[in-house]
């Protein structure tokens, strides 16, 4: 496991696994990292919408040139296979739903932007150096051990911070944009099928639970009162994933409802 824990916390890590503590941008200390090693789960990113619009140039060297030198270090290790944390922010806003693969993106962001971008890198590795590649777009990764602390954490983690200081929770908009919020558990069960899975052509498969709920209904789940604030620019108005290329090619499935998500993290939280 290699990570810069800019991020992350200590306490979160496998104490079962090999942790190195280095950054991706560094591609000859990434070299080093990765030599002996036989695919590359690459999950680094800085991944949050209103950072990306205020500080575009760090989050493309993190999100887009850092993606390149994975992909740079396993070709030239001769690393049989990459598998990239793409993003379900790639399609923006389409005219239809649910979200498949085979849609043009429609990035609305220099977030989603950059996630595609390092996708159109994993796909053209494959057709140049016959590295096997594939993405895995991520729906709305919630679950324990989520960012709970910083301006740029996810709207789950920012309505629980809420609930224990006794504020009320913050709705950007109307609160009836929706999303397909999805376990870090089966994020993590369809990372672990791509490691083997038969095709690593550079595709694109959507990793979402299929199902979604407005932010007001989150609000609901999560309990309190509520309070209203102006849409934020560059956020998509809804998702929902189509798994179904999910389930041919690696034989996954989600397993774990929103509803069951949330009430773990609350009671977790000792709510």
């Amino acid at each position: 496991m290699i990570d810069n824990l800019s991020t992350g916390l200590p306490e979160n890590l496998n104490r079962d696994a090999d942790f190195v503590n280095a950054d991706v941008c560094d591609i000859e200390g990434l070299k080093a990292s990765l030599r002996g090693v036989d695919c590359v789960l690459h999950n680094a990113a800085l991944a949050r919408v209103p950072l990306s619009i205020e500080q575009p140039l760090r989050t493309h060297m993190v999100n887009v040139v850092c993606t390149l030198n994975v992909l740079l270090a396993a070709r030239d290790l001769g690393l049989r296979r990459v598998v990239y944390a793409g993003s379900s922010s790639v399609y923006g806003n389409q005219a239809e739903l649910p979200l498949r693969e085979t849609m043009r993106p429609n990035p609305l962001n220099p977030y989603a932007l950059q996630k595609l971008t390092g996708e159109e890198y994993t796909r053209m590795f494959h057709r140049l150096f016959g590295l096997q590649t594939l993405t895995l777009r991520y729906f709305n990764v919630f679950g324990p051990r989520m960012a709970t602390q910083g301006a740029y954490v996810t709207v789950l983690s920012v309505f629980l911070r809420a609930k224990r200081e006794q504020r009320p929770l913050t709705i950007h908009g109307d609160g009836e944009q929706t999303r397909d919020f999805t376990h870090v558990s089966d994020v993590a069960r369809a990372n672990v099928l791509a490691v083997d899975c038969e095709i690593a052509d550079g595709r694109a498969i959507n990793i979402g639970q299929g199902s979604s709920v407005s932010i007001n209904q989150i609000a609901a789940l999560i309990g309190g009162s509520t309070t209203k604030l102006p849409p934020r620019p560059g956020d998509s108005r809804d998702t929902l994933a189509d798994w179904s290329q999910a389930h041919r090619v690696l034989g996954w499935s989600p397993e774990v409802s929103t509803r069951s998500g949330i009430a773990q993290l609350l009671s977790d939280a000792g709510f």
